[in-house]
């Protein structure tokens, strides 16, 4: 298996959740701080889905979801208030009837006293045996169904809570150290470049090769490799070579691990 393989099987869906996010009402934020922190821990993300606070909507994209058996990380749409769907969408999605969770209530209950009637106890009404994900700033819980894990859609509440479910629940997740290493070159168009990086490929088919080309003053194209330390150095090796042979002008990037 390649390491770009193990990557894709061992990496994380994220879904984002919110009629506000798709307006522009609100800029995502949690997309950027996930993907650096599944890079801290030498995770990978799979792919991410933007949905908005429709129903409908949401219980097909849960539903979708759940048939890759990996991993899925949603971020909104568990509050009390009437768009806040993800609850009964996910009850619907994985067929659980929404139920008050005894724990849930109780949390709830401490934080708000009196005041968690009627409305705020709405929130621990979950899929029947969905498990808790604690929340340390104000207790309201996220839930986890199968592989899905729900948290809210406030940072500052969720981002803690995603670090515990990592560092709980994925502590034997398989992890590849990775590593990715780069060249800008200059005075050539990308097509001049195909046939070299269809033969970086063929010939070091354990990483994954990626073309970035940028327009500007001094346009350039930033050719590169991720994978493993050792098999991106090889593959590196040979692209330097390669331009060297033919009198390419490139700069050599930093390593990034």
């Amino acid at each position: 298996m390649t390491t770009e393989e193990i990557h894709q099987q061992h990496a994380f869906l994220v879904l984002i959740i919110g009629d506000e996010i798709l307006s522009g009402k609100r800029q995502d934020k949690h997309l950027p701080h996930v993907i650096q922190t599944l890079r801290r821990r030498n995770m990978q993300l799979h792919s991410v889905n933007y949905v908005g606070d429709d129903l409908e909507q949401l219980t097909r994209h849960l539903q979708h979801s759940r048939e890759h058996e990996k991993p899925v990380l949603c971020f909104g749409g568990i509050g009390a208030t009437p768009d806040d769907n993800t609850r009964c969408a996910a009850a619907l999605a994985f067929s659980r009837p929404l139920q008050r969770h005894s724990d849930a209530a109780r949390l709830i209950e401490k934080q708000f006293g009196d005041e968690a009637y009627p409305k705020r106890i709405l929130m621990a009404d979950l899929p029947a045996g969905a498990t808790l994900i604690s929340n340390p700033l104000n207790n309201i819980p996220g839930f986890i169904v199968e592989q899905h894990f729900f948290f809210p859609g406030f940072p500052a509440m969720a981002w803690p809570m995603l670090d515990s479910v990592l560092d709980s629940r994925f502590t034997n997740y398989h992890k590849v150290k990775s590593s990715e290493k780069s060249v800008r070159i200059f005075e050539q168009r990308e097509s001049d470049l195909i046939d070299l990086m269809e033969k970086l490929i063929n010939d070091h088919a354990t990483v994954k090769l990626f073309s970035l080309p940028h327009i500007g003053e001094q346009p350039y194209i930033e050719i590169g490799f991720r994978g493993s330390l050792d098999a991106v150095e090889s593959a590196y090796k040979d692209l330097c070579e390669a331009l060297d042979n033919n009198n390419v002008v490139y700069q050599r990037l930093l390593l990034v691990e």
